[in-house]
């Protein structure tokens, strides 16, 4: 773990870096105090049709910076005011004291790991490694997929959907809010966010045929290949 000073210091280098609990770390700028959202590594109309530009404005430009602004303003003057981000999302997260910053910190990560799985210029399905532990685990691709979009459409209200790895085995979990399975120790390879802003202008209600398009058109598997091995 970098210490907030390594990690300042070190920015242009972040995409070599390596987060707390062996994920790799995106290639956008890693989040650390001073808390500054990271900037996309594409343009807000990368993901179209799939994601419009309109969400995505919304989604990165108000929901996620107001994260950070809501950190910058908790944090001063608490405990975690020396933590690197990664370290108050774990050290916060079974404080219910500390809920405001949890969910802050929480969603403020979450939301780095989501927009970096979507870069474009990699593969658009699994291969090597990654492909056999899902052919393994899930029966193939499409059966992940529809396995995916069953465990987004299962969480109630506001969360995510991850696509985990244990060391030994693929599983899918849901969370809601700001939660994820970083949060708590383990090693989530790919999220979808499902959250109403995150579709809701682009599939109104429909939340299962978002999870399903971003399966099928955006990610990244060599990101995902990536966090595997990390």
């Amino acid at each position: 773990m970098l210490s907030r000073r390594a990690i300042v210091a070190g920015l242009g280098a972040a995409a070599a870096a390596t987060y707390a609990g062996g994920l790799a770390a995106p290639s956008i700028a890693r989040a650390a105090a001073p808390f500054t959202q990271p900037k996309l590594p594409y343009a807000s109309d990368a993901l179209a049709p799939t994601i419009s530009a309109q969400t995505v404005d919304l989604h990165y430009g108000k929901h996620h910076a107001a994260y950070f602004k809501a950190l910058n303003d908790l944090v001063p003057n608490t405990s975690y005011a020396d933590m690197s981000l990664e370290e108050i999302v774990k050290a916060s997260v079974k404080s219910e004291a500390d809920r405001k910053i949890f969910n802050n910190a929480g969603q403020a990560w979450n939301h780095i790991f989501y927009w970096d799985q979507f870069k474009s210029g990699g593969a658009t399905e699994p291969a090597g490694e990654l492909k056999a532990a899902i052919d393994k685990d899930f029966g193939g691709l499409d059966a992940l997929k529809t396995a995916m979009v069953k465990t987004g459409g299962d969480v109630f209200g506001s969360g995510w959907a991850w696509l985990v790895h244990d060391g030994s085995k693929l599983s899918l979990v849901g969370t809601p809010g700001g939660d994820s399975p970083f949060a708590r120790g383990g090693k989530p390879l790919l999220g979808i966010d499902v959250w109403e802003h995150a579709y809701y202008l682009d599939y109104q209600n429909r939340r299962p045929d978002h999870v399903k398009a971003v399966l099928d058109k955006i990610v990244n598997w060599t990101v995902v290949a990536e966090r595997m091995q990390a």
